[in-house]
């Protein structure tokens, strides 16, 4: 007898910048992770301002979804999974972030892939921004470290909630909003919201204007949601990892307990 409930959604998840590849085709802009090279754990990732042709990025080919995504879908649906979390890929939509209508194209691919899902059975969860922002916006705004970027993020919310307000009914504004508050190391803020901290003076200053943008714009879109479709449900993604303290010493156990603190900010 299973233990789950008959709509228990069990599944698995992917992220747009991690399979899709393609990432220059059919009128895509470049997003954060095209300027992102591979690493190793001897190599750190490389964040380069233009794509440098001897080095690779692993988003631009990845395991082409984009143009595979039939077949792997049907892999997924033998594996008995009832959803599939994945993110849509702002650049897709609008290759800069500034454009005023989307692109078409990148709209339709959605579309072909949702109705993919629906065809074996499978719920979307939709992550809306994966770590995939446009580049445009990083070299104009400095990223989210501009408040301008809640409008452009309200426009691109707004063109996919119409579009697929009856094929997605779960979603996800930010994917691990709290990765980047590890501020000791450029690529958690780049990949989360296009800014590196090392560029200020104060970086716990910097990483909680960044995130105060980024918050009020995840309220303002599950607003703008739920009056395109009330029965939308919408969250936020936390990568929820607990601190345990090195040792019964209340100087360990204070660290821990204010390092669970910036968690519960999130």
């Amino acid at each position: 007898m299973s233990v789950f409930r008959d709509d228990f959604l069990w599944g698995g998840a992917c992220a747009a910048n991690q399979f899709e590849g393609a990432w220059d085709v059919d009128g895509k802009g470049p997003s954060i992770p095209d300027l992102c090279t591979n690493g190793s754990h001897t190599q750190p990732k490389l964040l380069t301002p233009t794509v440098e042709p001897d080095k690779f990025y692993p988003s631009h080919e990845a395991i082409d979804f984009y143009h595979h995504y039939e077949e792997d879908i049907a892999l997924f649906a033998e594996m008995g999974f009832k959803t599939f979390r994945t993110s849509i890929n702002w650049t897709r939509i609008f290759p800069t972030g500034m454009e005023s209508e989307p692109n078409e194209k990148g709209l339709e691919f959605y579309d072909r892939v949702f109705d993919c899902c629906k065809k074996h059975g499978i719920e979307p969860l939709v992550t809306i921004s994966h770590y995939e922002l446009p580049y445009a916006l990083v070299e104009k705004y400095n990223g989210w470290a501009s408040r301008e970027l809640i409008e452009f993020y309200m426009n691109y919310c707004k063109a996919i909630f119409e579009r697929y307000k009856d094929k997605v009914k779960y979603w996800l504004t930010f994917n691990e909003i709290n990765n980047q508050s590890n501020t000791t190391n450029d690529i958690f803020g780049w990949t989360n919201s296009g800014v590196r901290f090392s560029q200020f003076e104060n970086k716990k200053k910097a990483l909680y204007q960044v995130v105060h943008h980024e918050l009020v714009a995840s309220a303002l879109v599950v607003k703008k949601g739920h009056a395109i479709n009330p029965d939308f449900q919408i969250g936020c993604m936390c990568s929820f990892v607990p601190y345990y303290p090195y040792s019964c010493n209340p100087d360990d156990v204070m660290l821990a307990l204010e390092s669970m603190h910036e968690r519960y900010y999130f």
